[in-house]
């Protein structure tokens, strides 16, 4: 029964990433229409790099599902991380050093095994789950990783080796990633998971992902906003955001208004990338509790 709801739910991480991708237009992203801020990589860029990241999601699923119960949350995270090292070497080889899917690995590895964990002591083997389900999951990444700020970033002190979240953390205190895992994914919890499950339609999935990543723009701490203008592009974008997403635009004018912002950001070097990975983690949770209809998502590489 394990390999069959590892199968399940990995191909469900695989989709939504290439959900994702093939959405657009996405302001200052990577679609299939334009590369955004982006001159090191395109679509094609991101689907090598979803090729080889998604053997990886089974065996994360897989080890928080053959994880003993008795043992500690932290051993199950060490080896999440290591696999999770091996996949974004993997990711690396793929792209030809290209930063597509840093972060969005790392989420997959503690939220698939987590969901492999909490799927085996429930004794659930279908889909889809319960949104209470999906709080007792997010608890359980929350355990895994809470002791990332401790360890990885409050011992930092500088140094050119340092990732854009590490630099981050230094300038301003933003805890990235880590601190999303660490507190359960509240972007996640409070924002994403709310929208969709009241707003999403099914017969019209790219307005509602497409809405659904303005709605994600204009309300989370974007790290690689921050990267690339610090706080004030990070308000900008927001308000922008804000404006659009409550001005209850049609599809055909939602479509033109954000080509042009697009053309904006792309201008300016903004890349909402923390929102990007938000937006996956989103469609995977709505095919996991089924608000998306999997069936109706084009997944083809």
């Amino acid at each position: 029964m394990s390999n069959l709801i590892a199968t399940s739910v990995s191909e469900l991480a695989t989709k939504a990433l290439v959900s994702e991708i093939r959405l657009g237009p996405k302001p200052g992203l990577v679609d299939r229409l334009t590369n955004g801020a982006h001159n090191d990589m395109d679509y094609d860029t991101f689907i090598s790099s979803i090729k080889a990241l998604s053997p990886y999601f089974r065996r994360y699923f897989l080890l928080g599902y053959n994880h003993p119960k008795e043992l500690s949350h932290t051993e199950l995270f060490n080896k999440l991380r290591s696999v999770g090292i091996e996949a974004e070497q993997a990711m690396f080889k793929a792209t030809h050093g290209v930063n597509t899917h840093k972060g969005a690995n790392f989420s997959f590895a503690v939220l698939l095994g987590a969901t492999g964990y909490y799927l085996h002591n429930k004794n659930i083997d279908k889909l889809p789950i319960s949104s209470h389900d999906t709080e007792s999951i997010l608890t359980i990444v929350s355990l895994l990783t809470g002791q990332l700020i401790e360890q990885d970033l409050k011992p930092l002190n500088g140094g050119n080796t340092l990732s854009h979240g590490e630099k981050l953390f230094l300038s301003y205190g933003v805890k990235g990633i880590r601190g999303e895992a660490a507190d359960g994914y509240p972007s996640l919890h409070h924002l994403a998971l709310p929208y969709i499950r009241s707003h999403f339609n099914n017969n019209d999935i790219e307005y509602s992902l497409l809405k659904t990543l303005i709605y994600l723009m204009s309300s989370v701490e974007d790290g690689n906003i921050l990267h690339r203008g610090g706080y004030p592009a990070l308000e900008m974008v927001q308000r922008h955001c804000h404006d659009i997403h409550h001005r209850h635009l049609s599809k055909a004018r939602l479509v033109n208004c954000l080509r042009y912002y697009d053309a904006f950001l792309t201008e300016s070097y903004i890349s909402p990338g923390g929102s990007a990975d938000l937006l996956s983690l989103s469609v995977f949770w709505g095919f996991m509790e089924g608000i998306i209809d999997k069936n109706k998502v084009l997944d083809t590489f």
